[in-house]
């Protein structure tokens, strides 16, 4: 069979062909956003609407369609929901230990103010968790942490939020920047450089941010050692792991520097004045040396050296797994051992790109690549398996653990196969092309508004990856027809989708749900709602300045 060419104006109109485009986009945030559908349900209907819109209007082969869509979900099984799976398994297993707990008790211990608490908790740990599990996981455990050392629910919930912005575009070991490069075909490479190029600016400035937003600015100057020693020590590991290694490892090292960074200041420094909660919840301010060694509201006393190291253990098992599965070298061998790799029938090579998109006539590849023991994800389950006997589970609750765990990320699972799914459909039917077209009459304003276009994304579907597949490829090909650089496009829609990530409503429902306070949404997307919309203009504006100003078009790789 000879390739279907793609038709960007199928009804013969430009703007009734574009609103016919954007009709899955619609159905799919405005069921999350308007209706309250649950998202794995929201992410059903858009598929549905989008093959028909594909088949029915686009004149998509049905056949091809269809393969498109298997694509999708089995790549957002294998590797995002393979990694998932299991690092939320090792998680699952730490807590039925009992060790998370003394985890939490360590960090409080190690800062005894709330102010501290929330960029050593909320932004540096939660960084360090959004780097292996991501998807609400650092959300839900830093405002459970949170909580139970006397934040309010509505301080937990939003601080949480706040803080879970910078590390989210590398989370989960890199997921939203290697499905970027799955979708547009872009160099993985230099997206993680661009973002690692974008980002690190806003690492620097959420610790002040957010304790701002918690205390107001006096609170913040007090304790600016501990935001800049954060802020800084984030950072610089980000721009450089993301520039010299790539971004499978940025949020773990970033993260894991930002926590040593925070220890040491803590062992030689602590501000003129402490902040602690009395048993109501309510902040107040107290002398240093009226506090002293006083326990706080809902801290448990230290533990013991050995048992904080137990505590540790498990996450420095999977780091050092993590280390391991990250070198090319490892994965060569793996891989030699058994890699399949397999094109998708009906689909691959079946598809043409079409001017104006590309120059001439191009055929789409759509290859399946099954490499199950150098993936990242079957590091992660030995990782898990081999802290597992070291907790001295036995097997039988290995596999019970297992299970359990299967069960309670079904729908997380379930959404990301049909968001993946959906992400393919809009791009082998061409959909996003023709919705890329109509984008590109923005003109010289598009780096700041197609920024906005990756917040609009997460803020919707509650996934920078997410957002990443839908407008990804169409961030190219605007990028394209208005000759600005393609992977500074790319980068922006998941530097500016970030900011979008604590406004979703899965985040916040996560949020509310782990300080026990659900049915409370609304207030939590009133308190960060101006918080999202600044940072993401500022990425905007940033954005913008790398398109067209010296000397920041310099930091655009080419």
């Amino acid at each position: 069979m000879s390739p279907w060419p793609q038709n960007y104006d199928p009804i013969g109109s430009p703007l009734l062909s574009t609103l016919a485009a954007a009709v899955p986009l619609v159905v799919l945030l405005g069921s999350i956003a308007l209706l309250k559908v649950r998202i794995h349900i929201a992410a059903f209907m858009g598929l549905a609407i989008a093959f028909i819109i594909a088949t029915g209007i686009f004149k998509m082969p049905v056949d091809a369609a269809g393969a498109a869509s298997l694509y999708g979900a089995g790549f957002g099984l294998f590797p995002i929901g393979w990694m998932l799976l299991n690092i939320i398994f090792l998680y699952q297993l730490t807590v039925k230990r009992g060790l998370f707990d003394v985890l939490r008790d360590s960090l409080a211990g190690i800062a005894p103010d709330p102010r501290l608490q929330v960029i050593l908790i909320a932004f540096s740990f939660g960084a360090f968790l959004e780097g292996m599990a991501g998807f609400g996981a650092p959300v839900a455990i830093t405002a459970a942490i949170l909580i139970q050392l006397g934040f309010r629910p509505l301080h937990a919930s939003v601080l949480a939020l706040i803080a879970n912005t910078a590390p989210v575009a590398f989370g989960s070991l890199g997921i939203p920047i290697t499905t970027l490069h799955q979708v547009t075909d872009l160099d993985l490479h230099s997206l993680s450089a661009m973002v690692g190029r974008q980002l690190p600016f806003f690492s620097f400035l959420i610790p002040f941010w957010v304790v701002t937003a918690f205390v107001g600015w006096r609170g913040m100057l007090e304790i600016w050692p501990a935001a800049l020693t954060a802020g800084i020590s984030f950072a610089i590991p980000q721009f450089l792991v993301s520039n010299f290694h790539g971004p499978w490892l940025v949020d773990l090292v970033s993260g894991g520097c930002s926590i040593a960074a925070m220890v040491v200041l803590l062992r030689f420094w602590k501000p003129k004045t402490l902040w602690r909660f009395d048993a109501n919840g309510v902040a107040r301010e107290e002398e240093a040396h009226e506090v002293g060694t006083a326990p706080l509201h809902g801290f448990t006393p230290r533990h013991e050296r050995a048992k904080i190291l137990h505590a540790w253990m498990p996450w420095a098992i999977l780091t050092a797994f993590i280390l391991c599965w990250g070198t090319p070298q490892w994965k060569a061998m793996l891989d030699h051992v058994r890699s399949d790799h397999f094109s998708m029938p009906h689909l691959n090579l079946m598809v043409q790109r079409m001017p104006p998109i590309v120059p001439e006539a191009t055929p789409e590849h759509a290859e399946f690549k099954l490499d199950i023991l150098s993936s990242t994800g079957t590091g992660i389950l030995l990782a898990a398996l081999a802290a597992g006997f070291a907790m001295r589970f036995s097997v039988a609750e290995l596999l019970k653990t297992y299970g359990q765990t299967v069960w309670r990320i079904r729908y997380s699972l379930l959404t990301i196969a049909l968001m993946l799914a959906l992400g393919n459909v809009t791009k082998y039917s061409g959909t996003d092309a023709t919705l890329g077209l109509a984008l590109a009459h923005t003109g010289q304003l598009y780096p700041f508004f197609g920024t906005m276009l990756g917040w609009l994304g997460v803020a919707l579907t509650g996934s920078d990856t997410a957002s990443n597949v839908l407008f990804g490829s169409l961030q190219k090909i605007t990028a394209h027809q208005l000759h600005i650089n393609p992977v500074l496009m790319g980068a922006a829609n998941s530097s500016g989708g970030v900011m979008g990530k604590m406004v979703d409503a899965q985040s916040i429902v996560v949020a509310s749900t782990a300080t026990n306070w659900y049915g409370h949404e609304g207030d939590i997307l009133r308190y960060v709602l101006f918080h999202s919309l600044a940072l993401a203009a500022l990425v905007g504006v940033l954005v913008y300045f790398q398109a067209y100003i010296a000397p920041f078009t310099l930091m655009v790789p080419k």
